[in-house]
Order: C-alpha cells, then structure tokens, then sequence
C-alpha cells in the first residue's frame, strides 16, 4: 500500500468507528476494552489524540508517569473525563481527511492505532467492525518490525513461531506455523488475547500458552 491508499484506509476506519460509537449506551462507553485497564471511553479518547501538536506532546510529557504507556494511560484518562461523548466522536469524525500524523511517529502507526483500538472497542462489545485484510498485513508488519516507537512486549512471544494468514498471502518468522486471519494475527501482534481460539496449526498452542501467561 502507498501512503495515499493507507490515509484512504484510515479515513474509512474513523467514520466507521464515528458512525459505531453514535449508537452505542452510556453503559456500553463504560465497558472495559480489549487494551487491559482502558474502557471503551479511554480507548475512544485516545483516538482524539492522533495527531497532537509539538506543544500538546511536551505538556503530555510534563505529566510523566514513570513510562510512556502509563503517561500515554494517564491523558487518555483525563480526555475522556473531560469530553462529552458527542465530543469525543465529533473529534474523530472530524479527522478524517486530515494526513497529519503524531510528532515522532509515521503514518503507520497512525494506521495501527486506528485499526487495533477499533478492535478493542468493537471486539469488546460483541459488535461487529471491519478491517481490511491488506491493510491489517501492512500494519502487522510495521509492528513486527518497527524500533520506534520501542517494539511491545508482545513481539517476544510471536520469536520462534512463523505467523501465517489464511485469509491472503502474508507470512512472517521461522518455526512452527500458528495460521489465523490476518485480522487476528495484527491482535496478536499487538498483544490482545481476543481471537486465540481462531488460532490454527502445530504453533498455535504454544503462542496461546506465551500470549495468556502473567507478565
């Protein structure tokens, strides 16, 4: 994918992401997500905050909470609290045509963002939110590979496995094969637990195993 069409995916993501989050309850804003500590209001929150400005970043930093995920917890926190829920979807809705991209990230991570914490809203609720198959490949490999922002832990767990799609042709690593869609394994690339039981082929009860156990 070139950079136009990935812009071309998230824009879609965040209208369908706007268009999902309209209709959902005051109980189910309050719900937890699949990002472990984060309800669905703090992931939506988050999203705001996609394309935050170098000023915007160094007040961020100025709230420093021993590490970046929990300093990037904390301002998901406090937007989500200080945010209607009309808010909240105006902002991301009101993105969508935008290529602005956070300070010290590229437009992938933009993509991975948008496609892994729909996820972990959708999946979540039980509802359902498409993403694209090649579009989830590209921000796969982009997570697999990336050195900046510093790799998830989750990254060490898929060592030693060979990750297969099933749904097109992408693969990656050496070992024996786990084989699920390409929906799933971005999930397991970044770390959620949603979707193992999709997971298919003589790897897939080791990584279960590697993915489920207590940090």
């Amino acid at each position: 994918m070139d950079p136009d069409q990935v812009w071309q995916v998230i824009d879609a993501q965040r209208r369908s992401l706007a268009d999902l989050l309209d209709n959902l309850s005051d109980d189910q804003w309050r719900q937890p997500s699949l990002c472990a500590g984060w309800t669905v209001r703090d992931v939506a929150a988050h999203l705001t905050l996609q394309q935050i400005g170098l000023g915007a970043a160094i007040a961020m930093l100025a709230r420093w909470r021993g590490s970046l995920d929990r300093t990037i917890q904390d301002v998901a926190c406090r937007r989500a609290a200080a945010l209607t829920d009309e808010q909240i979807i105006a902002q991301i809705r009101g993105m969508v045509g935008s290529r602005r991209h956070n300070i010290g990230v590229t437009y992938l991570e933009t993509l991975t963002d948008i496609l892994v914490h729909g996820q972990d809203i959708a999946v979540a609720l039980g509802l359902r939110h498409d993403v694209p198959s090649h579009a989830a490949a590209v921000a796969a490999s982009r997570v697999l590979s990336m050195r900046w922002p510093r790799p998830l832990p989750s990254i060490r767990k898929v060592t030693g496995l060979r990750l297969v799609a099933t749904d097109m042709p992408w693969s990656v690593g050496r070992g024996p094969e786990v084989r699920a869609p390409m929906g799933v394994l971005l999930l397991v690339c970044a770390g959620r637990l949603a979707g193992l039981s999709e997971l298919t082929g003589p790897g897939a009860g080791e990584l279960v195993a590697r993915l489920s156990a207590p940090a």
